[in-house]
């Protein structure tokens, strides 16, 4: 059977190879680090979206020790990313039961946040759990519909009002999941960074919203990045930081992309945990980040 492992090494099969296959083959045949060698394993690690930052660091501390040999290069890289991911904390979403949990979703337009919020609700009611999602992006037509066939793909309910303030909608959301005795509440929002200030305002006014009506509820706010997006998703995720106090994000589209490595720049430069994973496109491809099982499979 083709087990969830199996599917997540083929998933990063590309990440892979542009993260560790090349710097390996870079180093097969040399005996010690020379200068030329460590420019070019720098070269290999920034060129798989790890990041400069990170890369000269990494490169830094081969060229600062005499321990380490160039046929060892793919176990320190393997534990130097495991320390990393290891310092974001828990990769485990936040759920309480018997409490009504909210989900901020956010991420500029075409990262995936719609299909992700379909899944999330869909993975929720796999699980038992009554899912309201509320429609928070009014303004683009083609948004509130998208969602509107995720909830009813899921299972799930909706709250929608076209053209209406999208703080006015989760609103109404928060009301209906406290009376009504929801789990979940995942909220959809605009990802419009073409007018940076519009958006942040939006996300603040909706942010506030949430705090003044649903202070005891557990809640997450979830940056979704789409992993072909590369070092531009650590951009963005900087734009959101300011916005809204993200906990988490969740990386899209990872399978097919040679992008991965992003996973550990964010976690590197913003230290925040990746809770979420899309392996494929079916409803159930969506899945708990493991940064064990992530490492496993990127160096296995």
């Amino acid at each position: 059977m083709f087990n969830f492992f199996d599917k997540l090494k083929n998933t990063v099969s590309k990440t892979a190879q542009a993260l560790i296959g090349n710097v390996v083959d870079t180093v097969s045949s040399e005996e010690d680090f020379s200068e030329f060698v460590l420019d070019d394993i720098e070269d290999c690690l920034i060129s798989a979206d790890l990041g400069v930052d990170f890369a000269t660091e990494l490169v830094d501390k081969l060229r600062n020790q005499n321990k380490i040999r160039p046929s060892q290069v793919k176990e320190f890289l393997q534990n130097e990313f495991l320390k990393i991911l290891d310092t974001t904390g828990d990769s485990k979403l936040n759920y309480k039961e018997n409490e009504l949990n909210i989900y901020f979703i956010t991420g500029v337009n075409g990262a995936g946040k719609t299909t992700l919020i379909g899944k999330l609700a869909y993975k929720f009611k796999q699980e038992g759990k009554k899912v309201l999602i509320a429609a928070g992006d009014t303004f683009r037509a083609a948004a509130e519909e998208q969602v509107d066939i995720w909830s009813k793909r899921s299972g799930a309910d909706i709250v929608r009002k076209d053209k209406a303030d999208p703080a006015s909608v989760v609103y109404e959301a928060i009301q209906k999941g406290k009376n009504e005795a929801y789990d979940v509440i995942l909220v959809d929002t605009a990802g419009r960074l073409q007018n940076k200030y519009n958006l942040m305002e939006e996300l603040s006014k909706i942010k506030n919203v949430i705090d003044k009506n649903a202070p005891e509820s557990q809640r997450e706010s979830i940056l979704v990045i789409d992993a072909n997006t590369g070092q531009n998703g650590l951009q963005q995720a900087k734009i959101f930081k300011d916005c809204v106090n993200l906990t988490s994000v969740a990386l899209t589209k990872l399978d097919g992309s040679a992008k991965g490595a992003i996973v550990l720049a964010i976690a590197k430069e913003l230290g925040l945990p990746v809770k979420l994973v899309g392996v494929g496109e079916k409803m159930e491809d969506l899945k708990d980040f493991d940064a064990k099982e992530f490492i496993k499979a990127l160096f296995l």
